[in-house]
């Protein structure tokens, strides 16, 4: 599929009639609505037992996700305060009425992981399509595609930017390259799944 405007990939997002990939500052992201989901795992040739990222513009945006039933609300809108926008992926018990009914998504635990973007252009697309299942462009078992060439190469059906109208919103296409660090809240608090981009003080 050709390269769209910024409207039209916002458009395809939000009518769930396309998947899309965009900028962020970690690896281009595969993105799509929630309800979506099983058309990023059929894309990527991922096993569904590999959980998505849920991604939002802002906090806000995110937290209605969440199941705060035991009150630790306060203690993650700190991190999510220290850390967000960047490259920090939280885990936190998930709304399941929120998301699909698919076990693959949220996991045995029933959590899912949320991160706010430090990119301008992921940003500007998730405030117009509030939030979006996400995971790095690729094969499952191959290397992140860091450009916009490459990932229109390997997946003509996906919906992307120009390179200039990338460079025009301020941002480089490629990233840090770096996956973002993953955390898991628990009983015992902050547990890092995966060391990345950042270095986690909790």
């Amino acid at each position: 599929m050709p390269q769209v405007t910024l409207s039209a990939l916002i458009t395809g997002l939000r009518t769930g009639t396309a998947l899309a990939s965009f900028p962020t500052d970690t690896v281009p992201a595969l993105a799509a609505r929630p309800d979506r989901a099983p058309a990023v795992y059929a894309t990527k040739q991922r096993d569904f037992q590999k959980p998505l990222i849920l991604m939002g513009a802002q906090p806000a945006d995110l937290w209605p996700y969440v199941d705060d039933r035991a009150g630790d609300l306060g203690q993650w809108q700190v991190i999510a305060q220290d850390y967000w926008p960047g490259a920090l992926t939280i885990v936190l018990p998930a709304q399941s009425d929120r998301l699909p009914p698919m076990n693959d998504i949220l996991g045995p635990t029933r959590s899912i992981g949320l991160r706010v973007p430090a990119c301008e252009v992921a940003k500007a697309i998730l405030a117009q399509t509030g939030p979006l299942l996400t995971t790095s462009v690729n094969r499952s078992g191959q290397p992140p595609l860091r450009t916009i060439a490459d990932i229109n190469r390997e997946f003509p059906e996906l919906l992307t930017l120009s390179p200039d109208e990338v460079a025009a919103m301020g941002d480089s296409e490629v990233g840090s390259g770096e996956p973002s660090t993953v955390v898991r809240w628990g009983p015992t608090g902050w547990e890092v799944l995966r060391q990345g981009a950042i270095q986690f003080l909790g």
